[in-house]
């Protein structure tokens, strides 16, 4: 199959599984991306996650921008990107035309908070793959816990939450580098 098809199809695969938001497609994308394609590591994807929550837009939008521009450059990172977007269009369009008229329905109510408790299992096991492929060591959990007491008590800005992470990071790698004359993680 042509690769930039395949890029297309893979991204638009994954945008099918919007319901929740990006979060939702995060394990959709770790199975498709590293898994079947190999077309990122779990790091690779890892840091993806975080620049895209980082970066104005939609996590998995910008995911899937990144990792399409590094596979085959700006032609890619377009064509995963409309990928991912395409299944969204076509589906709020025709939820918008016909969802007005369902929406008091009590399948309809039922059936959407079903689909809220599926997105919820979708997003802790992202949750957890996500930890298992980074926090490694002491240094990373301790950031991690930090990082959720200030998001969940403090309210603490996610994009704040996670510069300081990467700060904290940096600075303690470096000094621990400097103190133990070795190599930085």
């Amino acid at each position: 199959m042509n690769i930039y098809l395949d890029l297309f199809l893979t991204f638009a695969k994954v945008g099918v599984c919007t319901f929740g938001g990006g979060y939702a497609m995060l394990p959709i994308l770790q199975r498709e991306v590293v898994e079947k394609k190999g077309w990122a590591a779990d790091e690779e994807l890892t840091d993806y996650f975080a620049i895209g929550q980082c970066t104005p837009g939609i996590i998995a939008v910008n995911t899937a921008t990144f990792i399409g521009h590094k596979y085959k450059g700006l032609a890619g990172g377009i064509l995963a990107t409309l990928g991912v977007v395409f299944p969204s269009l076509v589906i709020i369009t025709a939820i918008a035309a016909f969802l007005s008229n369902f929406a008091e329905f009590p399948v309809v109510q039922h059936a959407l908070a079903g689909v809220n408790a599926a997105v919820v299992a979708l997003i802790a096991s992202s949750v957890l793959k996500l930890s298992k492929s980074t926090l490694k060591d002491a240094v990373c959990i301790g950031i991690f816990l930090v990082a959720v007491v200030l998001a969940f008590f403090v309210g603490l800005s996610p994009v704040l939450l996670i510069v300081a992470a990467g700060l904290v990071g940096y600075v303690v790698r470096m000094l621990w580098k400097l103190e133990l004359g070795g190599s930085a993680k």
